[in-house]
């Protein structure tokens, strides 16, 4: 059953056009521009543009699939009706919640897959098993990270055009402060400031870390990391509070 409801998730998918753009197309079509042109530059510790942005724009990929596929489609069911019409259905909702947890994650890995595969191609990015895995592990974490935060942050949309607005001026934000655009030091000093708190940063800052090899338990990763916990069990609780809430 799990496997049936899977493949159907996966082929409405791709017949989204409006996750397609923001998941597949964009941030990949962005790698390869930003590579054009600031391919031949170093960054952070004598990082190459492969090292810095392979990762970077895997989760970016991430981010988009999770908050638009995962988090604004359950806006999308909640308005029209369809989640009613699915704890009405035979189908258990344990399954078809563990379908679109699923379809995320490979969802994600392809995009994973595929920027790491241009990064081979076009920038003479070096594979090294060891990294790999341990990238891989840490990209898994971040998979099961920013499912729980936009599971809490969609929860409180009622209407889908209300989301779909946020969903499209998030992704900017993201994009301007998460380091995906260009060094947040580079930057003016109030887009530094909401970097700060945006997850999504300290995140991405964590994953090149791993990416490369570098991560070190130093002040900043351990408030980077304290952070994104906190902000983790505040969306538990949360989602907690809202699933008692429908319950009422």
């Amino acid at each position: 059953m799990l496997a049936t409801q899977l493949k159907y998730d996966l082929l409405m998918f791709t017949r989204e056009i409006f996750y397609l753009v923001f998941t597949v197309v964009v941030p990949p079509a962005t790698y390869i521009f930003m590579g054009q042109l600031y391919g031949d530059q170093t960054y952070g510790t004598n990082l190459s543009y492969a090292q810095t942005y392979t990762p970077s724009f895997i989760l970016l990929i991430t981010f988009t699939v999770v908050f638009f596929a995962y988090g604004f489609d359950q806006v999308m069911q909640r308005t029209t009706g369809i989640e009613k019409r699915i704890s009405l259905s035979p189908v258990p909702r344990k399954t078809l919640l563990l379908s679109s947890i699923l379809r995320s994650i490979i969802i994600t890995s392809l995009g994973y897959v595929f920027i790491y595969s241009i990064g081979l191609l076009m920038y003479d990015l070096q594979f090294h098993l060891l990294e790999a895995l341990s990238s891989y592990g840490f990209f898994i974490l971040i998979n099961a990270a920013l499912l729980i935060l936009a599971s809490a942050i969609y929860s409180f949309f009622q209407n889908m055009n209300s989301a779909l607005v946020f969903s499209i001026v998030l992704f900017q934000i993201v994009m301007l402060t998460g380091g995906f655009a260009m060094p947040i030091n580079m930057m003016p000093k109030f887009v530094q400031v909401i970097a700060d708190v945006n997850p999504l940063y300290h995140i991405n800052n964590l994953f090149i870390a791993v990416w490369n090899g570098q991560l070190n338990f130093g002040h900043s990763t351990l408030l980077s990391l304290g952070y994104i916990v906190a902000l983790i069990l505040v969306s538990i609780i949360t989602l907690r509070i809202q699933n008692r809430r429908k319950m009422i």
